[in-house]
């Protein structure tokens, strides 16, 4: 999900850098059952961990053609007495690998695993589950990696490529039948009832889940909430203009800000009306010096990264005004900065075979319209790649959701450029009172990292019922103040 196009689908949710799945180097291939998970080891996993594999129907209508593998990893829960219900966590993107967030998800969730197996499965169309992956632009010349053209024209030979696959049909890759792998697996595991844990786009997925499984589910926490009638990359346009200006007016309303930078606006506004312009900057990760024609859309992608994160957005003013002033080197490893915030390793044909099938079609007929600053670019991006993408028909119902009958907790960030809590909002409403919604005011995007919230997590899944998990108390986030603005430290920098 992201405004300069590849750059936005990097960017999807958790703060790290995966570490390679282990499993990848054991060529597990039987199918498998709770009685056949095979020991295995993950770097960044101190411990031996379980993985398995099991054999789906790559288009369920024709279960005698073509099957891909679905890979799954078990983290076995600590305790010898475990409760019966697993914790299954949904990665972001789309396109992330859930096997490859696993690492960094232990450590956050290390309590959830004393009395519970934590469960991470990679998506069809991800990690080793039938990858559509594409030519990773993160090592190409700046303008290779900014420019929008040259990412259109990646993404088209990636399509050539991606046809050739076995599995190559892309109109099976979608939220709908995705989750309905996941439930293969809870079945394979021999659980009745599963805890779901989902961020970013992997709140769709839950939500998905919840609407054809709803029996299977005993709790469910989506952090970044983006329903299925969301519409991307369209919501993406307003939702960003709303939090850079928040920005704006906050950096007028703080005495620090407002005296480093007193016209930040008006330098704001210079920027966009300089555009597009050509400098030579340094390539923020090889140091090379390179020319680069900078546009307004690049200008636009450079700073939604950083919007994701308050910490990171509280130098957006510094970086603007020395944009401003002709030195990029702020903005632009500013914006390189917030890329692995927000990254991992993302299946590209994955992240369009689900957002061509699922939110472009959607767009002509959307309420939302493009931010004043943002507009349209991305829009049209994503809507001339996905002229040619195979995209899955999906049902009307896909688009909808039932009463919850089991305990949801939603969160959301105030300043999330992404997933603002409108759109958790009316997912409560159509969930109805089983369903709580928690806004954490100054958060960005993915807020169940902070402290508190890590704490508060495992107390709502262990709650013995439902009223119990209703009660659990996560006052502390709701007062967690918004960054000061950042203060260069080197002498002789004018902002």
């Amino acid at each position: 999900m992201e405004d300069t196009l590849l750059a936005l689908a990097r960017r999807a949710h958790l703060v790290a850098s995966w570490l390679l799945a282990a499993c990848s180097l054991l060529g597990v291939t039987a199918q498998a059952g709770a009685q056949d998970l095979k020991p295995c080891r993950v770097p960044g996993i101190k411990t031996e961990v379980q993985c398995g594999v099991l054999s789906r129907a790559l288009d369920p209508a024709q279960p005698a053609g073509v099957h891909i593998d679905v890979h799954y990893m078990v983290v076995p829960a600590l305790a010898r007495r475990k409760k019966p219900d697993p914790v299954f966590f949904l990665a972001g993107g789309p396109g992330q690998s859930a096997i490859k967030v696993a690492p960094m998800l232990l450590q956050q969730f290390a309590r959830l695993n004393n009395r519970r197996d934590l469960v991470f499965v990679d998506q069809r169309g991800t990690g080793r589950s039938a990858p559509l992956l594409c030519d990773d632009l993160r090592q190409s010349s700046l303008a290779q990696q900014l420019d929008t053209g040259l990412r259109e024209a990646a993404m088209a030979q990636c399509l050539v490529e991606l046809k050739k696959l076995p599995y190559g049909d892309l109109r099976q890759f979608n939220t709908l039948l995705a989750m309905q792998d996941l439930d293969a697996v809870r079945q394979a595991l021999g659980v009745s009832r599963i805890n779901l844990i989902g961020a970013s786009y992997g709140t769709r997925a839950a939500l998905e889940y919840l609407r054809q499984f709803p029996a299977a589910v005993r709790r469910t926490v989506i952090d970044g909430v983006a329903p299925p009638d969301m519409v991307l990359p369209l919501s993406f346009s307003g939702d960003g203009q709303a939090t850079l200006e928040a920005l704006l007016i906050a950096c007028e309303k703080e005495a620090a800000c407002r005296k480093l930078h007193p016209a930040l606006r008006h330098r704001w506004e210079q920027l966009l009306a300089s555009l597009p312009l050509t400098v030579r900057v340094a390539n923020p990760v090889s140091g090379r010096v390179e020319s680069l024609t900078i546009t307004r859309a690049m200008v636009l992608g450079l700073i939604r990264g950083p919007l994701y994160s308050p910490p990171l957005a509280s130098a957006l003013p510094f970086a603007i005004s020395q944009a401003a002033l002709g030195r990029w080197d702020a903005m632009l490893g500013l914006a390189f900065t917030a890329q692995p915030v927000r990254a991992g390793d993302l299946a590209m044909g994955m992240h369009f075979s689900v957002v061509c099938a699922e939110d472009v079609p959607r767009i002509a007929a959307s309420v939302d319209r493009p931010g004043r600053d943002f507009g349209d670019d991305v829009v049209g991006s994503y809507q001339r790649i996905c002229a040619d993408w195979p995209r899955a028909d999906l049902p009307a119902e896909f688009y909808t959701l039932a009463k919850a009958s089991s305990a949801v907790l939603m969160l959301s960030g105030g300043l999330d450029p992404a997933t603002p809590p409108r759109h958790a909002q009316r997912v409560a409403q159509a969930l109805g009172p089983m369903a709580r919604h928690v806004v954490v005011a100054n958060a960005g995007h993915g807020v169940m990292a902070l402290p508190c919230l890590r704490d508060a997590l495992p107390r709502f899944i262990d709650a013995e019922d439902d009223s119990l998990a209703a009660a659990v108390d996560v006052s502390c986030a709701v007062r967690i103040p918004r960054p000061p603005v950042f203060v260069p430290v080197l002498q002789g920098v004018a902002p």
